[in-house]
């Protein structure tokens, strides 16, 4: 996807999509961490540990409990 930066008062914004803010379950309160490397920008949405925690552990029950048919489809 090729995006161009939107003139927002003295400034310039990109404007995410929502179907990629839903992708990376943002919303427009999410704080995000922004890292530059001088070329190009990595934006990380920031969570908090609670909420990482509740991720990570459903991501884990469904490894558990449907990890062998993702398997099998992937084959």
């Amino acid at each position: 996807m090729i995006k161009t930066l939107t003139k927002h008062g003295n400034s310039y914004a990109l404007v995410i999509d929502k179907p990629i803010l839903e992708l990376i379950r943002a919303t427009p309160e999410t704080p995000f961490e922004i890292i530059s490397d001088g070329r190009s920008l990595v934006l990380t949405p920031v969570r908090d540990a609670k909420e990482e925690k509740k991720f990570d552990d459903t991501v884990a029950m469904i490894h558990k409990r449907f990890g062998n048919a993702m398997k099998k489809l992937a084959e």
